[in-house]
């Protein structure tokens, strides 16, 4: 069982790699293609937008495909289309590209996710999706740092590393996932004899009339605007640190992603801990402090690096909380509820690349972080007036890394 996770890990990789890779690719990109650095920055806005819209979508339509069926059909989309990014002739071209890559990963990855739970006991679920979902948490940690470094002549070598990602990924699953195992009674799925309905796409969103979901969900969202205002220009933030050396700027991205993976593993014991609520407050009071202090730390070598860690130790840590705050709302439901929080953490990543764009162009290469400092204060005051103090519910295993053991969790 455990190399056919590592192989739904790798996919998940593949995609971690490219949705985040392009912060160190932004400047080569908008040279090559003749275009300033928040145009090439809409290259996130368009895959993180397409994906959070395509996602449910996708679900819904591919609901009676054998998983297998989906993880194919994603993975094969998704290593296409990044090698048509790759051999874009235009900026036009390319954002088409990122579309078409975002479709495949937003029906790769939520597959994956639940493949995951049919290849062990159930006893073992969590440990499985861990797994999945750690592909994406060690892309930030590796592949991003070395697709950076990979396209420090060419932008275009990183989308080929990212496409031979994909194509290993394709392969694998093509080889090694045959015979998955099917859930009980699913419509459709190879194996299956369940005549149950697959929901409807507005039965996915139904939650969304729940004021503590939406709530919950805006608060994801805004978060997420907040870190990735900064993060999608981080190259540019930090130039003056690094002098625009690709070497310098690849460790300052791998710094990054090991403050990522640290703050993913330090959220679930934080809020442990602590409850979500001050999790949530203490974390986004850290990112104030990061945001408001980057135009002085990205001047010099060991203030990017102070940045590079505290940001993304703090906003990992906040993720985790949003996520377990999420499921709280109602554990029997946490998958689906959890598939809106994701959705809403895309959506922000889109508004950050045209939020990052506008920032970078009012107040200059230096300054715009203070934009992320303002933001982070608005979903301070966004957690403080949607959550309370005390009371809590237990999450049930679900599949979600965020929340896959029992946990106090605080509104």
């Amino acid at each position: 069982m455990r190399p056919r996770l590592l192989l739904l890990a790798l996919g998940t990789f593949a995609v971690g790699t490219d949705s985040m890779v392009m912060a160190g690719i932004l400047g080569r990109v908008a040279r090559d293609l003749d275009v300033g650095v928040p145009a090439a920055g809409q290259m996130v806005t368009v895959f993180a937008l397409s994906y959070a819209v395509l996602a449910p979508v996708l679900a819904t339509l591919s609901a009676r495909w054998p998983r297998r069926r989906a993880l194919l059909a994603g993975m094969a989309v998704f290593t296409v289309a990044n090698a048509l990014s790759a051999l874009a002739p235009d900026y036009a071209f390319l954002l088409a590209t990122r579309v078409l890559a975002a479709a495949g990963a937003a029906l790769y990855t939520p597959t994956a996710t639940a493949a995951a739970t049919l290849l062990v006991p159930p006893e073992r679920r969590g440990s499985a999706v861990a797994t999945v979902y750690g592909g994406m948490t060690v892309a930030t940690a590796l592949g991003v740092p070395l697709g950076t470094y990979v396209g420090r002549s060419d932008w275009r070598l990183t989308m080929w590393l990212v496409v031979v990602l994909g194509a290993l990924a394709l392969t694998g699953l093509a080889l090694l996932l045959r015979g998955l195992p099917t859930s009980t009674g699913a419509p459709g799925a190879a194996g299956g004899s369940g005549t149950a309905r697959a929901p409807r796409l507005g039965e996915r969103l139904r939650p969304l009339r729940d004021a503590r979901v939406t709530g919950a969900a805006g608060t994801t969202f805004l978060f997420f605007l907040t870190i990735n205002v900064v993060y999608i220009y981080l190259a540019t933030a930090v130039r003056p640190a690094t002098g625009g050396d690709a070497g310098r700027l690849t460790l300052v991205m791998f710094a990054t992603g090991l403050a990522s993976v640290a703050g993913s593993w330090l959220g679930g014991r934080a809020v442990d801990r602590l409850g979500a609520r001050t999790v949530l407050l203490s974390g986004g009071a850290a990112l104030v402090l990061a945001f408001a202090a980057l135009p002085w730390l990205g001047r010099t070598m060991p203030g990017a690096l102070t940045y590079a860690v505290a940001a993304p130790l703090a906003g990992w840590i906040v993720a985790v909380a949003l996520a377990h705050r999420m499921a709280s709302l109602d554990p029997a439901n946490a998958p689906l509820l959890l598939s809106l929080n994701s959705s809403a953490l895309y959506l922000g990543v889109a508004a950050a690349g045209g939020a990052g764009s506008l920032s970078l162009t009012v107040l200059g290469a230096r300054w715009f972080p203070l934009t992320s400092a303002l933001l982070a204060l608005a979903a301070l005051g966004l957690v403080a007036a949607t959550t309370r103090r005390g009371g809590g519910t237990a999450v049930v295993d679900t599949a979600a890394p965020a929340a896959r053991t029992p946990h106090k969790v605080t509104r």
